[in-house]
């Protein structure tokens, strides 16, 4: 069987069990959870010894620290996930809601529900937590999943979804809820995007120039999570010591997520503090890109080309400029941005409506960490990604933005005239 005809029997299994997973009771789902729970504890050993079969590859491959540090599970990150399987338990059931119900002069009784998209593949590479996330996520949502995952993380997601299979089936759950493209040939990705006949969305998770493929290659609806090329402007109305606290951990706290500040633009009001923002981070191992302004304050400091404004380095490393005011900062961000997250430090609150209204990214903060970009401190107990979409859904992707609707009209026996 070759590899488009193995995809598309996952398909098919894929589109069977989503017409089961639509009927299962909110019980049955938190069952599962609480199974699979119980399951990665008693298997956390084996998990992180697959893991440390693909930080060896990884290491043999020369990936870098960043990319290594995605890859990793540790027993500290098996409790995250645990504590966000927990938290989608106790989340309400996204499924079956009266999103609206009205009534026509006719007598005619409308109601709005919610109810599951159907079959979601999920693309991702280097991330094995995507794994449990996304399935507890589809779970919870009624969803069936066709997982994708890249051969950075092969090893674990394989082992995570043999924990997951046998979960959910002891629940009681459907066979094939839950499946993985067993082989990691990226023709598996160019068979799964094209079966619109039995996927309803792609959801893809990684580097751009994966992302920009399936976009264009997708005969299927995509909720794409584009670079996090997030941003920090610290106003002249700013104070300094929450400037310091927001700046240090949007950029070190994980330097290789998403979440992660890449750009920060310093009012030129306060550029004689410039270094003030600048050295907990340099101290702290982080290398400054600067404009001629930031690049003189210190030799350390390296200047900053045109393509440091547009990169995502999930990394250690900070994009550093002065901008005149806030509306200069607006337009380095509309014009730079991947339209993620973006933070602002001020204590005036009419500048940080001017910088709300006037920049359209999927989340705005005030005085806040960028690194809050993330469905769990949502409250989404998790996430499958961080959508750059406007359609269909945009920012944290949680269960209760992978449904759809469906509309019910109550007549007795209405004709139309």
């Amino acid at each position: 069987m070759n590899i488009d005809n193995k995809v598309l029997h996952i398909g098919k299994k894929a589109k069977i069990a989503s017409n089961q997973t639509r009927l299962l009771s909110s019980e049955i789902k938190n069952k599962a959870l609480k199974i699979l729970i119980e399951n990665i504890k008693n298997n956390s050993k084996k998990i992180i010894l697959s893991n440390k079969v693909d930080i060896e590859n990884a290491n043999k491959k020369s990936l870098s620290n960043p990319l290594i540090n995605r890859l990793s599970l540790t027993n500290n990150s098996i409790e995250n996930l645990i504590d966000s399987i927990d938290k989608i338990i106790n989340l309400p059931d996204p499924i079956g809601k009266i999103l609206n119900e009205w009534k026509q002069p006719n007598g005619l009784i409308f109601k709005k529900i919610s109810v599951p998209i159907g079959v979601l593949g999920v693309i991702y590479e280097s991330r094995p937590n995507v794994t449990i996330d996304a399935a507890c996520i589809a779970l919870k949502s009624g969803n069936a999943l066709i997982l994708r995952g890249g051969s950075d993380s092969f090893n674990t997601s394989s082992t995570l979804v043999d924990i997951i299979e046998n979960s959910f089936e002891k629940a009681g759950c459907p066979k094939n809820l839950v499946q993985m493209i067993p082989f990691v040939d990226r023709k598996g990705v160019d068979s799964l995007i094209q079966m619109n006949d039995f996927v309803d969305v792609i959801i893809p998770r990684g580097g751009k120039n994966l992302i920009k493929k399936i976009y264009e290659k997708s005969k299927i609806p995509v909720i794409k999570h584009l670079d996090g090329i997030c941003h920090i402007y610290i106003d002249k109305d700013a104070d300094f010591k929450k400037a310091i606290k927001v700046l240090v951990n949007s950029k070190l706290r994980r330097p290789e997520i998403c979440g992660a500040a890449e750009t920060l633009l310093i009012d030129k009001a306060i550029q004689e503090h410039a270094m003030k923002f600048l050295k907990p981070l340099i101290v702290k191992g982080c290398e400054i890109r600067g404009d001629d302004f930031i690049k003189n304050l210190n030799n350390d400091i390296v200047i900053a080309n045109e393509i440091d404004w547009s990169t995502e380095y999930l990394d250690k490393i900070l994009s550093v400029k002065i901008v005149n005011g806030v509306e200069q900062a607006i337009d380095h961000i509309n014009n730079y941005s991947s339209g993620h997250t973006e933070s602002i430090i001020t204590e005036n609150d009419k500048t940080f409506l001017r910088f709300y209204n006037n920049i359209d990214s999927a989340i705005i903060l005030k005085n806040a960490s960028t690194q809050f970009a993330d469905g769990g401190e949502f409250g989404f107990g998790s996430e499958i990604g961080i959508s750059t979409n406007k359609l269909h859904v945009r920012g944290p992707v949680g269960a209760q933005h992978l449904t759809s609707f469906k509309y019910i009209v109550l007549g007795d026996g209405h004709e139309r005239p």
